[in-house]
């Protein structure tokens, strides 16, 4: 019968324009399992010669896979050439790169083939070179070889085609900066705003892995907000990067300790508080087992934040419930409101830190 109702309360007519022009949220892309959405669903299709009015279709030539997942394939598969195949059976199997151990993916750096009649209002033209700032872990991706492994960046040139929603964040890639940099910047973009957001004139915040890419914007932001009253504290595994923290000044003290060994942490940070801990401890770490050196790190009633895709969030609850812990817990969001823009500027305003992070990524 025309025009009737389904059991969402929309008419079939409408449920088939819908359909046709492509679910913005990209339900329309799962395979498996029926009714998902993107990011949890074990299966999308990829296939660009499909057409709805809702994507955009990139050609894309670099994906910036996060720092974790990188880490665990290199570890798992012994080698960057090692990570190349198991990115290409990942995507030839699930239709985009969605790690099935760190459950996480990246972004991508490509230029747009086609902007649907639907997704014209975001603004981008074909020809335009952007960076998703959405999760590979929800893109649908289709990649015919991979050209070239860069560890030092997590990153990998490759030639594919990838399928934007309407519903996904994307941004141009500025001109100022080498895209390489600036798509390393991009890809940890939700941390500096974060911690806007939580940090405050006079804090002591501790930074997990502050010598790392997003530790290092953690840690500049971190000293923009607490001022000359606050105190900022980098906990670091690797010498030489603790080392280039010390040169950049962002922090008040600098500790070479390994985040995994909480009561070396623990010790490193409640000296420096007169034994209260961190107002807003921050883990940027790439690697598991840190929750509770995070949260032993934090004063009573502090903030704990976990930005690495590494934390296991029943490790952090259960750890600090276990300890007697009342501090409140933040799951890294890796989307803000102009975060784009908030971290690219913040790394404008620190030539220094530029230098550094373009010599690392760049």
């Amino acid at each position: 019968m025309p025009g009737m109702l389904n059991g969402l309360g929309v008419s079939s007519e409408a449920t088939q324009r819908t359909l046709a022009a492509g679910d913005p949220l990209g339900t329309h892309r799962v395979l498996d399992p029926p009714g998902a959405l993107p990011q949890p669903a074990e299966r999308l299709d990829a296939d660009a010669s499909r057409s709805f009015e809702t994507e955009l279709v990139v050609d894309v030539e670099t994906l910036n896979i996060d720092a974790a997942s990188f880490r665990q394939m290199e570890d798992a598969s012994g080698s960057p050439d090692g990570v190349a195949r198991l990115v290409l059976e990942t995507v030839a199997r699930r239709g985009k790169q969605h790690n099935p151990v760190t459950g996480s993916g990246g972004m991508l750096l490509g230029v747009v083939r086609r902007v649907g009649s639907l997704a014209a209002h975001r603004g981008v033209s074909v020809g335009d070179r952007i960076a998703t700032l959405a999760s590979l872990s929800l893109t649908p991706l289709s990649l015919r070889r991979i050209v070239a492994v860069r560890p030092a960046s997590a990153q990998l040139d490759v030639e594919g085609t990838a399928i934007l929603f309407a519903s996904a964040p994307l941004a141009r890639m500025p001109t100022d900066m080498p895209e390489r940099l600036a798509l390393a910047l991009l890809d940890v973009a939700g941390a500096a705003p974060q911690v806007a957001r939580l940090a405050g004139p006079g804090d002591t915040v501790a930074v997990l892995g502050a010598g790392g890419k997003s530790g290092l914007l953690c840690a500049a932001e971190a000293r923009r907000r607490v001022g000359r009253g606050g105190r900022v504290i980098g906990i670091e595994a690797s010498p030489g990067f603790a080392a280039d923290l010390r040169a950049l000044a962002l922090c008040d003290h600098v500790a070479v300790v390994d985040a995994r060994d909480p009561l070396a942490v623990r010790d490193a940070v409640l000296p420096l508080t007169g034994g209260a801990g961190a107002d807003l401890t921050l883990s940027c770490v790439n690697v598991p087992g840190v929750e509770l050196s995070a949260i032993v790190a934090t004063r009573d009633r502090g903030k704990t934040y976990f930005f690495a895709m590494s934390t296991s969030f029943t490790a952090a609850a259960l750890g600090a419930e276990g300890i007697g812990k009342d501090v409140d817990l933040y799951i890294g969001n890796g989307y803000a409101h102009g975060h784009a823009d908030h971290t690219l500027a913040l790394v404008r305003e620190h030539p220094a830190l530029a230098a550094l992070m373009s010599s690392r990524y760049g």
